[in-house]
């Protein structure tokens, strides 16, 4: 991600109450993972692989199985992992939802929580504790079937809430791009910029490097990073900001009309 946001000078009018459920979600999540060091009853980092696996199975998305709206096949699963299959796994619709609470590690965890502990609150707080859920969950679907129809339908695990909050950052782009944040760049220099140009900034440099993943089709299959995912993620909210927003003008209009 492009810098790493400290804080955003907007004045919530209130505590962000579903931001902050979203994020203590997400780090419990992670610590009864078998991805977490603390969840010891996994057994020894070493000798979890089957573990991480099996977890994934059951929780991430697949773009195979969202793709085609069935489980991924015994073969397809065998391809994935030599390990026993789980006896139960989540249905393909509800995966992609699930997949954003999951994180491959401590470090994938704390970025997407800095950007969404930053940007969030704004976006909550103009847009409402009922809209923005639906929002974040909306924009982060989005970016797991954008992705998967990009990519085609590998039986490669997506986990992150990376598409989701893409789509937070793309919808406070419309909502409150006035605002000035302060980032930490090259992790050492700490400046005030628009929110706009470290919002602009973000998706220029995933557009970019999703474009650069094209010449490499199999990267993310590797262990890289799913850029289309941002990329979708993002734009969805930036349409749904504009759509939420144009309604809301709207109404007001007509309001203002009655006087």
């Amino acid at each position: 991600m492009a810098g790493i946001p400290l804080s955003d000078d907007y004045p919530v009018r209130r505590v962000p109450v579903v931001t902050y459920t979203l994020i203590a979600v997400n780090v419990a999540v992670y610590l009864l993972s078998p991805m977490s060091l603390l969840a010891v009853w996994y057994g020894a980092p070493e000798s979890r692989g089957c573990a991480i696996e099996e977890y994934l199975l059951r929780w991430a998305a697949f773009p195979a199985a969202l793709l085609t709206g069935t489980r991924l096949t015994a073969e397809q699963a065998a391809a994935f992992t030599p390990c026993p299959l789980p006896s139960t796994v989540i249905w393909p619709g509800l995966s992609a939802v699930t997949s954003m609470f999951l994180h491959a590690d401590a470090f994938h965890l704390t970025g997407n929580m800095v950007y969404l502990f930053v940007f969030g609150p704004c976006v909550e707080d103009r847009l409402g504790r009922f809209r923005y859920p639906l929002i974040y969950l909306g924009t982060g679907v989005a970016a797991c079937y954008g992705f998967s129809l990009a990519e085609g339908p590998a039986a490669v695990p997506m986990v992150g809430a990376s598409g989701a909050i893409s789509g937070v950052l793309g919808t406070y782009l419309v909502v409150q791009f006035r605002s000035r944040v302060t980032t930490l760049l090259f992790g050492i220099l700490p400046v005030r910029l628009p929110g706009w140009v470290l919002v602009a900034t973000f998706f220029a440099l995933d557009y970019l490097l999703y474009l650069s993943s094209r010449l490499s089709p199999n990267e993310w299959q590797d262990g890289g990073v799913a850029y289309a995912a941002h990329v979708y993620g993002f734009l969805t909210g930036l349409v749904v900001g504009l759509l939420v927003y144009r309604v809301r003008w709207g109404a007001g209009a007509r309001l203002s009309d009655v006087h």
